[in-house]
């Protein structure tokens, strides 16, 4: 990992670098630039949404750029739900 890719704070988490790391992805995020957001995530990322499994940070990035081609004007808030060492869960919601 270079350093422009390195994104503290690094697992194991414990619940307050876990709501960090939360905080920091709703931030990126919500500047709806999806190279900046991918990069909140490890390379080797999995998201699901809906019926669409998205693995690692090319299909983050090409996934965000659809999404947004189509939803305009929204804020992502983002929250823990779960955590375990290297493993975050989030749950979504819109304004």
């Amino acid at each position: 990992m270079s350093a422009d890719e390195a994104r503290p704070p690094f697992p194991p988490f414990d619940e307050e670098s876990a709501r960090q790391k939360v905080r920091m992805a709703e931030d990126a995020w919500n500047t709806r630039n999806p190279e900046r957001v991918a990069l909140a995530y490890s390379k080797d990322s999995q998201w699901r949404n809906r019926s669409e499994f998205i693995h690692g940070r090319e299909e983050i990035i090409a996934f965000l750029r659809r999404k947004w081609a189509r939803e305009l004007d929204y804020r992502l808030i983002k929250s823990l739900w779960a955590f375990h060492q290297d493993r975050i869960a989030v749950r979504f919601a819109y304004e």
